[in-house]
């Protein structure tokens, strides 16, 4: 049986105890059928990987014994993702595909067309957990207060920022990254697109450069997907070393 891999809270250093995150417990001894003694993997976004063994458990609760260090601590790319925020299945859905992808931060945005009003952060970072356990990424990324668009972008550090250009227009994503590393961010607007204004809005901040992402429509959740892994490609560390 394979050995769990688990997101903690507590700091981790050989021989010192991190205690279980809520539901772990339970997981681990009703579901993966592990017991006091049994291996499991730890990670927590700043002290690496860890190999540690099951201290106690004992219903929901269990505590952890870190024993040998399997990777430091390394710092993730700087890729990010504004996304207006879609339907329910489709948000968990990009959570989820852009943790795999290496997403730093994702961050969302009401705009005109936007048909979700609210954002459940909580759902969402647990769904982002899952995924950074399973794909093996020692972080978790940042799932940020929703903005309004024009507030997020006034927010913005500058970062080269990328926006879907659906009127065809622009260049493709791979001329718009040329020679160009991390940090890039992507911008992908709501289900019905970005209205006229807004995206001439956008267009006129300095660090934003429209790209095209393709000759078809794509809906929101597959044009973010196809987008990060785009940029990961051609910038990001998925990219041939220089």
């Amino acid at each position: 049986m394979s050995t769990p891999r688990l997101y903690v809270d507590a700091a981790l250093a050989a021989g010192q105890e991190a205690p279980a995150l809520p539901g772990q417990g339970h997981y681990l001894g009703q579901v993966m059928r592990k017991r006091e003694g049994d291996a499991v993997t730890l990670f927590n976004g700043r002290d690496g990987e860890w190999q540690a063994r099951i201290a106690s458990i004992r219903k929901d609760r269990a505590v952890f014994v870190p024993e040998t260090l399997l990777r430091p601590q390394a710092a993730g790319p700087d890729l990010r993702l504004l996304l207006a925020p879609v339907k329910r299945d489709a948000m968990d859905w990009v959570v989820e595909k852009a943790t795999e992808l290496g997403v730093r931060s994702l961050q969302p945005v009401f705009t005109a067309r936007c048909v979700i009003g609210r954002v459940n952060l909580e759902r969402l970072a647990s769904i982002a957990r899952e995924a950074a356990e399973q794909c093996e990424r020692l972080d978790l990324p940042v799932i940020a207060e929703p903005l309004d668009l024009h507030k997020a972008l006034d927010a913005w550090d500058g970062a080269p920022l990328l926006v879907g250009d659906a009127r065809g227009n622009a260049p493709s994503l791979s001329v718009v990254l040329a020679g160009r590393r991390l940090p890039v961010g992507l911008l992908v607007g709501p289900e019905g697109g970005f209205t006229d204004q807004e995206l001439d809005a956008v267009r006129r901040r300095p660090f934003v450069s429209p790209a095209a992402l393709g000759p078809r429509i794509l809906r929101a959740e597959t044009a973010a997907v196809s987008g990060l892994a785009v940029l990961q490609a051609l910038a990001g560390d998925w990219a041939a070393p220089s």
